[in-house]
């Protein structure tokens, strides 16, 4: 399945990142309570709005977008203004 987002939005792929605590326990992304780090898939056609490129890694904030699942990816649709910032 291939998904396009439309208008200011764009599709990203959550990457999985994963800290270590002092003792060795690992504490996955997701109950971490900071921004997350995604990699840009898709940009919808609103080039106005949108100032990312496909393939950029981005922060998002942790609540933002709509969750999708394709070919047993996870991804997410996010507005453009939820975008906060590229990783160089």
């Amino acid at each position: 399945m291939k998904i396009r987002p439309l208008s200011d939005r764009v599709l990203v792929k959550v990457e999985e990142l994963q800290e270590k605590t002092a003792s060795g326990i690992f504490i996955p992304q997701t109950a971490q309570e900071k921004t997350q780090i995604a990699t840009v898939v898709a940009v919808g056609d609103d080039k106005d709005a949108i100032k990312v490129k496909v393939g950029d890694r981005v922060l998002h904030d942790k609540y933002a977008g709509t969750s999708v699942k394709a070919d047993a990816i996870e991804y997410l649709i996010l507005n453009a203004s939820d975008v906060l910032a590229v990783i160089d």
